[in-house]
């Protein structure tokens, strides 16, 4: 093999680990959009197929993870390539954990059961709009090796975080003025704990999507634990 045909192939199979890593962003988005629209509808099938469909993320993410490290071992990539390679390993990473977070909304859902009409808290809905469009974003910065839109996504976490400390003092308002809230303000600080934390997984991929196009690491400020 020539060493323009190598450089080829190396290429080819990179694309190959870039659309792989696409398909598995597409299910993680698609993950967190069912989880939050099944409770929107009270809909506990819709939550359970949320569950089902787990295995497919985690399979990805092990396809994903074998085919960098071959890439890594036999191609010994340098400079940009390589953190091309190891944050798309990291990054898939990240959506497997978006995926483990939506199956937590999914099953808070089934656990709210008949409750959940009674749950609406307008908050939690402002946070599941942030934390898809945070992931969205970051995942198009991604594609389109783009830091300044990647900075973007990390400022917005702010917001989320703040969204958080309100649904937390609202929902413990509501407990401490009427019992009946307890059950379900249980789930829904579950709920908005999980998506706090997928904005979050946005933000580290949009951090990631800075390195790897500038080499620079920037890192998201420390917060404070509600």
């Amino acid at each position: 093999m020539t060493a323009g045909t190598q450089g080829r192939h190396f290429h080819e199979e990179l694309a190959e680990l870039r659309s792989a890593l696409l398909k598995m962003s597409g299910l993680a988005e698609d993950q967190v959009a069912r989880a939050f629209d099944s409770m929107i509808s009270a809909d506990v099938e819709q939550a359970q197929e949320v569950v089902d469909r787990d295995e497919e993320v985690d399979e990805l993410e092990l396809k994903l993870d074998k085919a960098a490290h071959e890439l890594l071992a036999l191609q010994q990539p340098m400079a940009r390539d390589l953190r091309a390679i190891t944050m798309t390993m990291k990054i898939s990473n990240d959506l497997e954990r978006v995926g483990d977070h939506a199956v937590s909304i999914a099953r808070a859902v089934q656990r709210m059961g008949e409750l959940l009409p009674f749950a609406r808290t307008p908050e939690i809905a402002e946070m599941a709009r942030l934390a898809r469009q945070m992931l969205s974003e970051s995942l198009d910065a991604f594609v389109s090796a783009d830091p300044a839109q990647a900075r973007r996504v990390v400022q917005s976490d702010h917001q989320v975080d703040r969204l958080y400390n309100s649904v937390f003092r609202i929902l413990l308002t509501h407990m401490m003025e009427d019992p009946r809230w307890i059950g379900p303000a249980m789930s829904l600080l579950l709920v908005s704990r999980n998506l706090e934390r997928i904005a979050d997984l946005a933000t580290n991929i949009a951090e990631d999507v800075v390195f790897m196009v500038e080499g620079v690491v920037i890192k998201h400020p420390a917060k404070s634990e509600a």
